[in-house]
């Protein structure tokens, strides 16, 4: 589905790798502040880039929104996207609706774990422009692109061979497997279309830009659902139709953003070739998002394995719960996009070394945050006080609608907490701090898998089980995480990941 990233190279040079290793120093910051794409940004700069530092500017409140609302409006509109989807490919029958379960599962799976694409660009093109560095912003983003595009190529090669069997491993036979097989096959190319959409993206929220992606996501799912009817229907395509709408959708977004950034690399004379420095860069930095995005898929798939194993109800009312949880979580999200941006901006503009030029990326970071648990704790009330009478809207089952609400309850009660965590992780994405999110991740499962077990052993089913299970994660995991990531960011050591 299209989704809802000291020497200064010359124009026809690849950009440095981006590197997030951390520099030796003291114990609380190092000695240096420069980038690993670029010189040492910062106030005595040429051009005084700290005078462009989102915390300079006229309201930074309004910054913030201007970027988190329209990243919303882009984040909730691939599930939009796979409503068109399953509404369309429904009508066709039983068989055909559960092999594109299974398709796209495989294929969003897939793709989610690509998403460093964008959030290894992001802050890199970022920190570029708040030190005044249009060209070398624009270099890392063009090496973005070219690395989602090699790695769009390598794993449709590699999906034409292992999706049938991998599919057959998850369940599918018999007319499932077929029109399982047929969606997941005609998806492959518009899969490298789709990670070069993700490193576009992730390009332009580098460049303060969250509008465009918007439009561009908006105009796509409308052009996907005329095609896929259009495919399914109008040329009796059936399964495959969906799919070939949906690749020729995602050529169309990425074709899109290579155009609009064709012209801005044309202007700032940045060569469109590039060389395997800067991809180097871009895989090294992303290789530990990717461990950062596992780490959050096993703790999610570990948590529907206890949930089936408590009985149907609560395996159901747990469906429920966490498509209310995801939902508040893309708003989380959208905050968390605007952390990345600015912060990265942020960065680019102050001179690090300098005692105030920190404090004014953690006003930055404070005000992100106050925001964040703003929104928690309204977000939680509302949850809390509707969310147990909605259940009807949802499920005929009374059981399951009071399983719900008992959840929900669990969920409301952990909202600023989960609030701290989004804002805080798209802080330290931000500040290229991948690394260390890679290994919190791990060191959050550490702790996450033991509870889960004993829930599993002793939690028992009905509403206590559900409620173990939701403290389980939205206490336990959620935790984990906001211990991890408010003990990384006590120093200042973050601020300097990619220096």
């Amino acid at each position: 589905m299209p989704s809802s990233p000291a020497q200064q190279p010359t124009p026809d040079d690849p950009a440095q790798p981006v590197s997030d290793a951390p520099a030796p120093a003291s114990d609380d910051h190092p000695a240096s502040s420069r980038t690993a794409t670029g010189p040492k940004s910062g106030r005595g700069a040429p051009g005084d880039p700290a005078a462009s530092a989102p915390s300079r500017g006229p309201s930074l409140n309004r910054q913030i929104l201007a970027l988190a609302v329209p990243a919303f409006g882009a984040l909730i509109a691939e599930p939009l996207f796979l409503l068109a989807d399953s509404a369309i490919i429904g009508h066709l029958g039983t068989a055909e609706l559960a092999g594109v379960g299974v398709a796209s599962t495989l294929v969003q799976t897939v793709v989610g774990l690509m998403v460093f694409l964008a959030y290894s660009t992001t802050p890199a093109v970022a920190r570029h422009l708040g030190a005044g560095r249009m060209a070398d912003a624009l270099r890392v983003g063009r090496d973005g692109l070219w690395t989602a595009a090699g790695l769009g190529i390598l794993l449709a090669a590699v999906g034409a061979v292992v999706m049938p069997p991998v599919l057959r491993a998850m369940g599918a036979q018999g007319e499932v497997l077929d029109h399982a097989t047929s969606y997941a096959l005609w998806s492959l190319p518009g899969l490298v279309a789709m990670l070069v959409v993700l490193a576009a993206v992730g390009v332009l929220r580098g460049l303060q830009d969250t509008t465009t992606p918007l439009v561009v996501a908006g105009v796509g799912a409308a052009v996907n659902a005329g095609l896929n009817v259009a495919l399914v229907y109008g040329a009796d395509l059936g399964v495959a139709g969906a799919a070939i709408g949906t690749s020729i959708t995602q050529w169309g977004m990425a074709l899109t953003y290579l155009v609009m950034l064709g012209r801005r690399f044309r202007a700032e004379g940045v060569a469109v070739r590039t060389g395997w420095a800067g991809i180097r860069g871009h895989l090294t930095v992303g290789s530990w998002l990717m461990l950062r995005t596992l780490s959050l898929r096993v703790a999610i798939l570990s948590t529907v394995v206890v949930a089936t194993a408590q009985g149907a109800e609560n395996l159901a009312a747990y469906q429920l719960t966490m498509t209310i949880f995801n939902f508040l979580a893309f708003a989380l999200d959208a905050l968390a996009i605007a952390a990345q941006a600015l912060l990265g901006k942020e960065l680019g503009a102050r001179n690090l070394d300098r005692q105030e030029d920190r404090d004014a990326v953690r006003l930055l970071m404070r005000r992100l945050l106050r925001w964040g648990l703003g929104f928690g704790v309204v977000t939680g009330l509302l949850v809390g006080v509707l969310g147990p009478r909605l259940g009807f809207l949802f499920t005929d089952s009374q059981d399951v609608q009071a399983l719900f609400g008992v959840s929900l309850l669990v969920v409301a009660v952990g909202q600023p907490v989960a609030a701290f965590v989004f804002v805080l992780d798209g802080v330290l994405i931000g500040a290229g701090d991948a690394r260390y999110l890679a290994l919190a991740g791990v060191v959050n499962l550490v702790v996450y898998l033991p509870l889960l077990w004993a829930v599993a052993q002793w939690g028992g089913a009905g509403a206590a089980g559900a409620v173990w299970l939701w403290l389980a994660y939205a206490g336990g995991y959620t935790g984990a995480r906001a211990a991890t990531l408010g003990w990384r960011i006590r120093g200042s050591r973050w601020m300097f990941a990619m220096a």
